[in-house]
């Protein structure tokens, strides 16, 4: 059984046992999170699409780790002007595991 869920601006295509690196979530590690806009669930060919979302479906996950990626680093730069800026980003992400889908 898969579903498409929706969170922090992303949609993400889902099935029980999958981990995936979402934005952050305001929950602790070892915590329970519920997913309620669903756009889509699904098992073979048996397939219900929400308009927009799938009422009474839901996806269950459990937080594993909260973190920071890699930094990256912007780099702005005007020519012939000697102005430069370097600036580094992490973006934090929040690590889950799908435990449960309800449709």
């Amino acid at each position: 059984m898969f579903a498409v869920i929706v969170t922090g601006g992303k949609q993400y295509k889902v099935a029980e046992g999958d981990t995936l690196f979402v934005e952050k979530l305001n929950a602790e590690e070892g915590s329970a999170v519920t997913f309620d806009q669903v756009l889509m669930v699904g098992e073979g060919d048996n397939v219900t699409v929400g308009a927009p979302v799938v009422d009474g479906a839901k996806v269950e996950a459990k937080v594993v780790k909260n973190g920071k990626a890699k930094k990256i680093y912007v780099f702005k730069m005007k020519r012939k002007k000697n102005e430069r800026t370097k600036k580094g980003h992490r973006q934090p992400y929040t690590k889950i595991e799908i435990t449960k889908i309800n449709a």
